[in-house]
Order: structure tokens, then C-alpha cells, then sequence
């Protein structure tokens, strides 16, 4: 069997759902897993990301340059964590032989402290229940690297035996800070993992990366096993990324991770704010959202305590589709990045209900004013509705059995600030 059978099989075993985006060189590990296809990379991860929160696993096939695309959700979940494992399987074309530029995917491990895994032929079916381990154990997403001297060539199929471990948000008493603290502190024990990981071997010698042989074989390459160290040469495929981090040592402990408790206070909405009545009939009703950036992700925070995650600009959309049905999202979010997986959500029906809280401005960062959403939204038949009609509101805020989006209408007080309340 060719690398990219061998991997379909192992994708088809160990997640129960996968997207996909075609292109060189994953275009048959796309077709041979059964990848739904999507939008693009970034709404792909949006809906892996949901599936999680679910306590699904979830993989993503990509090329190297849509692992660009999908930067944002890929390293929030790093600090946010997550539940069910999340795998990005991206296809680097090394060479440049079917894309617009070479590009090495392994340098994401060190942006966002995810774990690596760069498989050869007699290791590419263990690898992704391995990612899939990785990502629930250390609470993030986890990144498979494949080139076309993997995916083209024999490789050894192999049964797996898929786990049923599962990963944890970040608890929602830390501060954005402490989240941000308790992923490092879970760091170190990557380079434990790899280190012990009965994926690589360790013979001293030449080391081959992937599917390049050696006297010694590395899949894990981020975190590399310190045992590299002893190793007299490194074989590997792109850019000297494997050699750059030989020498790689654990980073010192995190600080304790800071609670709201500790801090004193949270911050919420500006008194006045035009959207109280929604953030009050979604507690009211029950529902619970997925926020985005901006002023939805106070929704996390008390009096409300309503959402249930966020992830980054432009992505409550995509993983509210998979997830709590319900995104609280702000226009300049939408128009920003999340559109397109809004219109994944309506291509494919899926049962949403989107709500634009639309103020004209971008209220996090200085009140700049913003585009009205509801121009770039006449294809979803969005229904428009004042912030002041609360009986609408209660009428429109119902989990559809189809996708709906509400735009919410609202002026932000004059001096506007948000709420501090002590804890």
C-alpha cells in the first residue's frame, strides 16, 4: 500500500470526523480517507475544534500553505485547550512542485507548543493515534507532517487501536493569563514524551527524519528526543528544522496560573451596553455560545458565564456549527474571517444560529468604525433586529433546525468602558 492508503486507513480508524482542503501533495489522502470537504483551512480546524468540545476526535488535511490559513484557532487551542484530539495532518510540498513556494510545517511546533510527529513508512499508521494520544494528553492540537516521499511510496499497513483518552478546556477560573501559564506548565512534559516515544529509534549514528533512513529513525521531531544528541549526522526533508532544535532542552517551570480569585476581578460589559437584553436571554434560555474576539468573549466572564469557549478572531462560527449550535459574533469578526465559514454552515445546512451583535465599530480597540455586516449577508437572509426590542429577541433567540443569522442592532454608550467587577 501506498503512504497515503496507509494513512487514510489509520484517519479512518482513529478520528470520527475528518475535513479536508485538496491540493499537492495530500490530494489522495484527502479522496482515500474520506475527507469532508470545506470552505477552507481555517473553517476546517473551526469545525475539528468543535467536534472536540463535543468530545469528538477530529483531523484536518491540509497542504502547507493552508496551515498558514488556519494560524489563529491552531494556537489559541494551545492556551484554551480542548477535549477530544485534534490532528492537523499537513502535506509539505518541499520542492515546490505543485505549489507557489516551499514551506516547512514543523516550525509551527515551536509557535504554538504543539506536538510534531513526522512519520516514515513503517511508523505512518501508529503516528496518528500517537498525534491523537498527544493532543488529548497535553491538551492541544497535535500536527502530522507528511512530504510526497511518504505519501508516494510503499509504506507497511498496520492495524490501530483507537484510544479513548480525553484532553480539558482551561478551567474557567484562570485569567486569560493563567491559561496561557497552565499550557506552558503542561510544555515539559512533551519532551518526556518524546523522549520515550516507542515511535523513534535511537541507535546513535546517522539519524534519517520521516521517511529518510538512518542508523537511528526520528518521528517525534517536535520536541525532538534529547538522544539526537549522540546522533553523528541528521538526514531530513526541507529546512534544517530538526537540527536547528537537536539541543532543545526543557524550559523552566511556569509560574503558578493565575485565577480570577487571585487577580481580584473580571471585566465585562460597558454599562449601558446596548447588548444586555441578548447576553440576558441566553442565560434565561440556557444556551450556551461559543464567543468570539471582541466584545462577545466577555460572555465567558460573570454576571453571564454563557459561553462556553473562544478561540480567536473570526472562528465562533465554525465551532459553534459543531459544537453548542450557537455563536456570538461581532461584525467586524465576521467581515474579518469569519464569512467563509458561514457560508460552509449554509452550503452544508447545518443547524446554527448565528448572532451578529453589529455596533458599527470595533469596541476592544478604540471604537474604529467597522463595515455594516448586514450588506455582505443578503445571500444568508439574515433577520435584522434593534437591541431594544426584547420581545424579538426572545422570539429569534431559539436553536433552529436550520442554519439563521440575527443581526443585532445597537449604538455603544457615549464614554464608553468596560465594567469592572471585583471577585
Amino acid at each position: 500500500m501506498k503512504g497515503y492508503q496507509v494513512l487514510g486507513q489509520a484517519l479512518k480508524d482513529c478520528a470520527d470526523h475528518i475535513f479536508a482542503v485538496p491540493g499537492f501533495p495530500v490530494t489522495e489522502l484527502t479522496q482515500d480517507s474520506g475527507g469532508v470537504l470545506v470552505a477552507g483551512e481555517k473553517v476546517a480546524v473551526e469545525y475539528a475544534l468543535g467536534h472536540s468540545l463535543s468530545g469528538d476526535r477530529a483531523a484536518v488535511i491540509m497542504k502547507n500553505v493552508g496551515l498558514n490559513a488556519c494560524a489563529d484557532p491552531l494556537i489559541h487551542a494551545t492556551t484554551q485547550g480542548l477535549i477530544g484530539g485534534v490532528v492537523v495532518v499537513t502535506g509539505d510540498d518541499h520542492e515546490a512542485l505543485g505549489s507557489t513556494n516551499k514551506e516547512d510545517s514543523r516550525y509551527y511546533g515551536e509557535v504554538g507548543q504543539l506536538p510534531v510527529l513526522e512519520p516514515g513508512p513503517e511508523t505512518c499508521a501508529r503516528v496518528i493515534e500517537a498525534a491523537f494520544s498527544a493532543s488529548e494528553h497535553f491538551s492541544r492540537v497535535a500536527l502530522v507532517r507528511v512530504t510526497p516521499e511518504l505519501l508516494f511510496r510503499e509504506a507497511r499497513p498496520e492495524q490501530v487501536r483507537k484510544g479513548t483518552a480525553k484532553g480539558r478546556l482551561a478551567p474557567s477560573h484562570l485569567t486569560m493569563k493563567g491559561r496561557a501559564d497552565l499550557a506552558d506548565s503542561l510544555f515539559p512534559g512533551m519532551f518526556a514524551w518524546a523522549e520515550h516515544s516507542d515511535l523513534n529509534r535511537m541507535r546513535g549514528g546517522v539519524a534519517g527524519v520521516g521517511p529518510l533512513p538512518g542508523d537511528s529513525q526520528i518521528v517525534t521531531v517536535y520536541p525532538p528526543p534529547a538522544g539526537l544528541r549522540d546522533c553523528t549526522a541528521i538526514r531530513e526533508l526541507g529546512r534544517p528544522f530538526v537540527r536547528e532544535h537537536r539541543d532543545l532542552s526543557p524550559p523552566g517551570p511556569a509560574p503558578e496560573p493565575e485565577t480570577v480569585g487571585k487577580r481580584g476581578y473580571v471585566k465585562t460589559f460597558c454599562q449601558g451596553c446596548p447588548f444586555l437584553p441578548v447576553m440576558e436571554i441566553l442565560k434565561e434560555t440556557g444556551l450556551r455560545v461559543i464567543a468570539d474576539a471582541g466584545c462577545s468573549i466577555l460572555a465567558l466572564n460573570p454576571p453571564f458565564g454563557i459561553a462556553l469557549a473562544s478561540y480567536g478572531l473570526g472562528t465562533a462560527v465554525g465551532i459553534a456549527a459543531q459544537s453548542t449550535r450557537v455563536a456570538l459574533i461581532g461584525d467586524y469578526a465576521l467581515t474579518h474571517s469569519g464569512i467563509p465559514s458561514l457560508i460552509d454552515v449554509y452550503e452544508k445546512q447545518i443547524p446554527l444560529l448565528c448572532i451578529v451583535l453589529d455596533n458599527r465599530c470595533m469596541a476592544m480597540t478604540g471604537g474604529q468604525e467597522t463595515p455594516d455586516p448586514g450588506r455582505y449577508l443578503e445571500w444568508a437572509d439574515p433577520v435584522r433586529v434593534r437591541s431594544t426590542e426584547p420581545g424579538e429577541l426572545r422570539r429569534l433567540i431559539l436553536l433552529p433546525d436550520r442554519p439563521k443569522t440575527i443581526v443585532v442592532e445597537g449604538t455603544c454608550p457615549e464614554g464608553r468602558h468596560h465594567e469592572i467587577m471585583e471577585c
